[in-house]
């Protein structure tokens, strides 16, 4: 396939993907799975699969993109919340990071193991897989900024996915460590460093610049603000400056860029301003977005011989019985109601945080069974593509916001 042959097949896809189902159904499409399908077509119409086809042998691009993609999708989640206080609206959002997404990440480390993966591998396969995903989980967060929409469900899956993605990546260092085998001192070492140090300073760097960010285009100068001019490339300068300052030094650029739209946002909440900047920033994730999901789809194609029944039942364990179990059991003692708690638990969406976890990590050590971990995750995100974007419009059409659900007017930042 030429460039320019993948320009045109890439277009047509696209179009086609979002266009086909309106024929069918008149809520917006969940096209995730036909784009999945797509690339699945064209890999297995090709004599020879491209490079950009195989992220076993080749994973540099994927790295690449699917970054790109979560910290685009990251920052626009913090920009999207409207109320944020009392911060009791976080409890349940707490239970899934601090109960929920542990948990999952030891499940998914036996079932490795039961499936015959060495513990460094097993450990990376829960850090990689247990996440939420905020690019592929849009149909259940909430709205765009100043829409509201704010249900308790919909607050409580969107600020998972902006945390989880990089409170997951301690575990991901974690499952390396341990390729060279984990000592005490190094142990210790993972928990000062990288479970608080680098948490810390992603939040940090992350507050600190949405700040600062707030200040330069909402209040200096006074008589001639940014935000007059509309420009929505601002919130991609945003993003930039959060994740690379926190990489910078040494802190978990992902938590910085939500973090950092999350308190740019509370300066001139109300502005209109941050809906062209959500637009903008919504427009890059979604092209992103779609060329990765024609590459999972590619990729799958190309690898449709290698896939085993093990990778199939990895999946599917996890998407229907670990993680809704496990979220289920963390909710326990909330003031959800069985219905919301239960969609809680099940919609933990997974995506391209995913793929690059695992670019990320195979380009920092040699993992064993790496061929497998691509396998089970390329087959995860396209189970959880078709099940969750297929029902996600259905199963939360009556998860609307309701006058409690916004939560007490903040006060002016």
């Amino acid at each position: 396939m030429s460039y320019h042959q993948f320009l045109l097949f890439a277009g047509a896809a696209i179009i086609l993907a979002y266009w086909l189902p309106r024929f069918v159904s008149g809520r917006e499409p969940a096209a995730s799975a036909l784009l999945i399908l797509a690339g699945a077509a064209c890999a297995l119409a090709l004599p020879e699969d491209p490079p950009l086809f195989r992220p076993i042998a080749d994973p540099e691009w994927w790295e690449i993109l699917s970054e790109m993609a979560v910290i685009v999708a990251l920052f626009a989640t913090g920009l999207r919340l409207d109320v944020v206080r009392p911060f009791a609206r976080w409890g349940v959002t707490w239970r899934l990071l601090a109960v929920a997404m542990p948990l999952t990440i030891g499940a998914l480390a036996l079932v490795g193991l039961a499936a015959g993966f060495p513990l460094a591998s097993a450990l990376l396969l829960g850090a990689v897989l247990a996440p939420t995903d905020p690019v592929l989980a849009g149909d259940v967060q909430v709205g765009p900024p100043t829409e509201g929409g704010e249900h308790p469900v919909r607050f409580a899956l969107t600020t998972e996915a902006g945390l989880n993605d990089g409170l997951a990546f301690p575990f991901v260092y974690l499952g390396l460590a341990a390729i060279a085998g984990l000592t005490l001192t190094e142990a210790g070492d993972w928990l000062a460093y990288d479970l608080v140090y680098r948490i810390l300073a992603g939040t940090l760097a992350g507050a600190g610049v949405g700040w600062l960010l707030g200040q330069m285009v909402f209040r200096w100068p006074a008589r001639n603000v940014l935000a007059a001019t509309g420009s929505g490339v601002l919130a991609l300068a945003g993003v930039f400056v959060c994740y690379g300052l926190a990489e910078l030094i040494h802190g978990y650029g992902f938590i910085a860029c939500f973090v950092g739209g999350l308190v740019f946002r509370r300066l001139e909440r109300d502005h209109e301003f941050h809906g062209n900047l959500h637009l903008f920033n919504l427009a890059i994730e979604h092209a992103l977005t779609a060329v990765l999901l024609l590459m999972v789809g590619a990729a799958l194609g190309t690898y449709a011989g290698d896939v085993r029944w093990e990778h199939v039942a990895i999946a599917a364990a996890l998407v229907f019985a670990i993680r809704p179990l496990i979220g289920w059991v963390s909710l326990a003692g909330t003031d959800l109601p069985p219905r919301e708690r239960f969609v809680t638990a099940a919609f933990g969406v997974r995506g391209i945080g995913s793929l690059y976890y695992l670019a990320f990590a195979a380009g920092m050590a040699p993992v064993a069974m790496l061929a497998d971990l691509w396998l089970v995750v390329l087959v995860t995100i396209a189970l959880s593509a078709a099940v969750h974007g297929l029902s996600a419009g259905a199963v939360l059409a009556g998860i609307r916001a309701d006058e409690d659900a916004e939560g007490e007017p903040e006060p002016a930042a």
